[in-house]
């Protein structure tokens, strides 16, 4: 049965109407990159749940939540409204196997999300363990508007840090944006347009791919590869290509 503990909210950053971050003081257990855990409240007599990765690494004890307000849900808009010193619950032990070590060695490990389900990569990328044994590494954020690329220029800083070993691509869907490219990730690399813009080859010999983000990018993506690259999912007992994690 999950453990329960209360956080106190040390910051809020609003990016847009709807996309925003919590920060959270809370006692919570060691955690992996790339794993989410539950935030809660007492709602009508009853805790509200849902689950949330953690965008920090493990190694900062600031925990941070990059989430969107769904005006008709039950959770967001209370999470939304939330100013520093509330108090909100968070389940003590994280879960989920949308980790590093669940992947398999390659030469080039692409990492692609959409929206708030950038916030595994980021604690991925800020950890920094586990990640000399790929030659390359690709970030790409994908969202509908050039807003919505909250997280832009902790992502340049990273490519910095990691000095020419990452390389990032931002990509939205509903305008044009400079620096970015405009559609849908299956969309781009059917074209030939994401791996172009990156420099790098999406193939069986070569490379992984991780896939965080809606549902359905996820699963377009992933029989897109299956069809066209000869990628095969991830198991444990049958190694393949992708590696996948839905964010509803």
């Amino acid at each position: 049965m999950a453990e329960w503990v209360t956080g106190k909210v040390t910051r809020v950053q609003h990016w847009t109407d709807s996309l925003f971050t919590l920060t959270v003081d809370a006692p919570v257990s060691p955690f992996t990159a790339g794993q989410f855990t539950k935030l809660g409240l007492e709602i009508n007599g009853e805790r509200v749940q849902r689950a949330y990765s953690y965008v920090n690494a493990p190694t900062n004890p600031a925990l941070e939540f990059y989430l969107v307000n769904v005006p008709e849900g039950m959770l967001s808009p209370r999470l939304h409204a939330m100013q520093p010193g509330d108090e909100v619950q968070v389940v003590s032990e994280a879960a989920g196997f949308f980790v590093l070590h669940e992947v398999p060695d390659c030469d080039t490990l692409w990492m692609l999300s959409t929206g708030t389900a950038l916030g595994p990569y980021l604690s991925i990328l800020e950890q920094g363990q586990d990640l000399d044994r790929f030659k390359h590494l690709v970030l790409v954020h994908a969202a509908r508007y050039q807003r919505d690329l909250s997280y832009l220029p902790r992502m340049e800083a990273l490519v910095k840090r990691y000095e020419g070993k990452l390389r990032i691509q931002t990509v939205v869907s509903r305008e044009a944006a400079p620096g970015s490219l405009q559609g849908r990730i299956p969309d781009l690399i059917t074209s030939g347009a994401l791996e172009q813009a990156v420099g790098l080859a999406i193939d069986n010999a070569t490379s992984h791919v991780m896939l965080c983000g809606n549902p359905q990018m996820v699963r377009d993506t992933t029989q897109l590869l299956k069809d066209t690259r000869q990628m095969a999912k991830h198991l444990r007992r049958r190694p393949g290509h992708i590696t996948a994690e839905h964010y509803w």
